[in-house]
């Protein structure tokens, strides 16, 4: 069986910015007072979701269930071609809180001959958990995202700021490089951090200048792309 690391469940405070360039909303990261600093090097990050060919994931999270969960294969740098070091991730929410679990998988080729099946074998060859069939998902889109990281002084905080998010419908079968979408100069800002830091969470978003939103990358994508 792979070997699973399941990290603690934390918050995600999301803002979805529409009015303000990636150079603008860095600068007034660093103007926080809590002294964020760029970690990590700027880096796409790709993503193939998962769902129930009833879209399950993506009903809970329009319904607004409480306790849901969310299965994606995470990659970064190159979203075509040879993947190296992919992982495959069950996102689970409770209330509003989050956590994950991650299983490494094996190298693997993704192009437009990829097929289900290939992902499939993939889990197969990866010594994946019985649970993912269990759950009887499939792949359903990929996406696409620029990705900068930040961290407060106190390392209490992390930020994460996303741009140039793209869609691509895998369709069940094979992935479709004509069916995408393109989010725009959209910014995706996320600020991430334990549950016993939440009472002070407030004194850093009441310097950000725009409004927390209930989002979803994956919810954004299906929209687009099916509905």
């Amino acid at each position: 069986m792979g070997n699973s690391n399941e990290k603690s469940y934390r918050y995600e405070r999301k803002f979805l910015i529409e009015q303000l360039s990636l150079q603008q909303v860095n600068m007034i990261i660093r103007y926080n007072p809590f002294l964020f600093s760029e970690i990590y090097h700027q880096r796409y990050v790709n993503n193939i979701y998962f769902d129930s060919p009833g879209l399950s994931s993506y009903n809970d999270n329009i319904i607004g269930y409480s306790n849901r969960k969310k299965v994606r294969i995470r990659w970064y740098d190159d979203l075509f071609g040879v993947i190296n070091y992919p992982v495959l991730e069950i996102k689970s929410k409770r209330g509003l809180v989050g956590s994950k679990k991650s299983f490494p998988l094996q190298t693997f080729n993704l192009n437009d001959n990829t097929m289900f099946n290939d992902i499939q074998q993939l889990f197969h060859d990866s010594s994946i958990p019985e649970i993912i069939n269990f759950m009887n998902v499939k792949p359903m889109l990929i996406n696409r995202y620029k990705r900068n990281y930040f961290q407060s002084a106190d390392k209490n905080y992390r930020i994460t700021v996303d741009t140039n998010l793209v869609f691509y419908n895998f369709s069940f079968q094979s992935i479709s490089f004509l069916k995408m979408f393109n989010f725009g100069s959209n910014v995706i800002l996320e600020l991430k951090y334990q549950p016993n830091e939440d009472l002070t969470a407030n004194e850093v978003t009441n310097h950000f200048p725009f409004r927390m939103t209930k989002m979803s990358k994956y919810v954004i994508g299906i929209e687009k792309i099916f509905l």
